[in-house]
């Protein structure tokens, strides 16, 4: 063989080896660019997926603070728990915002969400007790209320009764003075014997007599007796004009012209006053008040001439 031909082969061989190693080389090439178009499109997904889980996080957030914020209690302790769990909220969602493309913090939030939610329906059932409760409760005092107002209703009425039955009773052991007369009377014989007179210049003393009547529920005991006189010009007739001269009757106060003491024993006793007059006795009516116990028990009047 002629040595052109030889060199003419060997330079065949070295072009296709070229060539092999050329379409090798671009397959390559091929193959990597392949691989890295296939990840970078992975990556894109990935990311968008990402930032739609982040999206779905964040809204899942913002309904569960909407969801929170309905939720009150007057139990203080865990209206304190509410509170901290709607800063925890919060703070979620601003850490959304802010790691929107990282997979692992978005999926810690989701986690944390779940939780925080599951956390939430304890809370609604908690809540749910303590307002059932707070409605018996309420219940229960209101009834108690209702209860003791009839009571007290009660208790206002039996006391009204009370006052009744004692104003009654205090009423029905007011004595009193049967048969009162008057009578104008003068002395002789050194004081032992009594002369009654209608004429006024007459009249040394007003004798008032009458019968305190039989009462079972009075009070028994010495009881002293007053005889108020009004003389003819408006005027009562006392001894002097001072405290020590004064009785109480009917609410009011007014001189006493004399006062005897009685002992009184449930039974009928007749009683006889004699009243003097410092200045004399004018013609004209005079009025007798007898009064016991702060009450006018009596009254008669007479007419001196």
């Amino acid at each position: 063989m002629e040595p052109n031909q030889e060199e003419k082969k060997s330079n065949n061989k070295i072009l296709l080896l070229l060539l092999a190693l050329l379409f090798v080389g671009n397959a390559t090439f091929a193959y990597l660019w392949w691989q890295e178009k296939n990840r970078a499109n992975t990556v894109v997904v990935e990311k968008q997926e990402v930032i739609v889980e982040r999206d779905n996080v964040k809204a899942d957030l913002l309904s569960l603070q909407q969801e929170y914020a309905t939720l009150q209690t007057s139990d203080k302790s865990l209206q304190a728990d509410l509170e901290a769990k709607k800063a925890e909220i919060a703070e979620l969602i601003i850490q959304a915002e802010k790691h929107k493309d990282d997979a692992y913090i978005i999926s810690k939030l989701r986690r944390e969400t779940q939780t925080l939610r599951k956390i939430m329906q304890h809370y609604v059932v908690e809540i749910d007790s303590l307002n059932t409760l707070n409605k018996t409760v309420i219940a229960e005092k209101e009834k108690i209320a209702v209860d003791l107002n009839k009571e007290k209703v009660k208790t206002t009425q039996l006391s009204k009764d009370k006052d009744v039955l004692q104003s009654t009773v205090n009423m029905g052991s007011i004595l009193k003075a049967e048969n009162p007369t008057v009578k104008g009377v003068k002395f002789k014989s050194g004081g032992k014997k009594e002369v009654e007179t209608t004429k006024a210049s007459r009249v040394e003393r007003l004798k008032v007599s009458f019968v305190l009547g039989e009462n079972k529920i009075a009070k028994r005991g010495v009881k002293p007796v007053y005889v108020r006189l009004t003389s003819p010009d408006g005027k009562e007739i006392c001894k002097s004009a001072d405290e020590g001269n004064m009785v109480k009757f009917n609410g009011s106060k007014g001189y006493f012209a004399a006062k005897q003491d009685v002992n009184y024993k449930n039974e009928e006793v007749a009683v006889d006053v004699l009243c003097p007059s410092p200045t004399g006795f004018l013609p004209g009516k005079y009025l007798v008040d007898i009064i016991c116990d702060d009450v006018i028990v009596g009254q008669t009047s007479i007419m001196l001439k």
